[in-house]
């Protein structure tokens, strides 16, 4: 992901709510210090920071305050049937993935394929880049395999009707997602 969204798509983004998600980096500064004093803190065993205060953990409220993700509605399952993903791709994103590798691409193949709308870009072409962006933050961010360089095509089925997207409680499965990252780097 190269910056925040042009406004020229920026209606999509907002009706699957992913708006300020994908804005993150325009308002949410990082700091190296606080972040690295958080993780020698951070208590996998029981998934809380010790703190001089006290104990505290990543509760659905806080995800939904700082990503401003629905945390409720209809709850996302990343159970799916096999499928032809290449013809998946092609009817969501229009156009075909030669590297499908069981449901995962790459997500350099997503910043390659689809680069930012300009102004004579059609409303087709529009949609098939805010669905490629939004996969990209759900490989890259919110949901990440282990590599980080790989999204499963799963989440891509959520993406077809933009308004039952924002009806979805993405914050419930980001937490989710993190506590089991959590679980798999303490169990290595």
């Amino acid at each position: 992901i190269s910056g925040p969204p042009s406004t020229l798509i920026e209606n999509y983004f907002r009706e699957t709510s992913f708006w300020h998600v994908a804005n993150i980096d325009r308002w949410c500064k990082l700091d190296p210090k606080l972040i690295s004093t958080f993780i020698e803190r951070w208590r996998p065993e029981t998934h809380t920071f010790h703190l001089p205060c006290g104990e505290c953990t990543i509760t659905l409220e806080d995800v939904q305050l700082q990503l401003r993700l629905p945390v409720d509605g209809s709850v996302l399952t990343k159970s799916v049937q096999s499928a032809d993903w290449r013809a998946i791709c092609y009817d969501i994103l229009g156009t075909i993935l030669d590297n499908i590798y069981g449901g995962w691409i790459e997500m350099g193949w997503l910043r390659d394929t689809f680069l930012e709308p300009r102004n004579d870009s059609t409303e087709v072409e529009r949609i098939q880049y805010v669905r490629a962006y939004i996969l990209e933050i759900i490989g890259g961010y919110l949901m990440p395999d282990l590599s980080r360089n790989l999204v499963h095509m799963r989440w891509l089925l959520k993406l077809v009707d933009f308004r039952a997207v924002g009806e979805l409680s993405w914050g419930s499965t980001v937490l989710e997602t993190f506590g089991k990252l959590c679980w798999n780097t303490y169990r290595f």
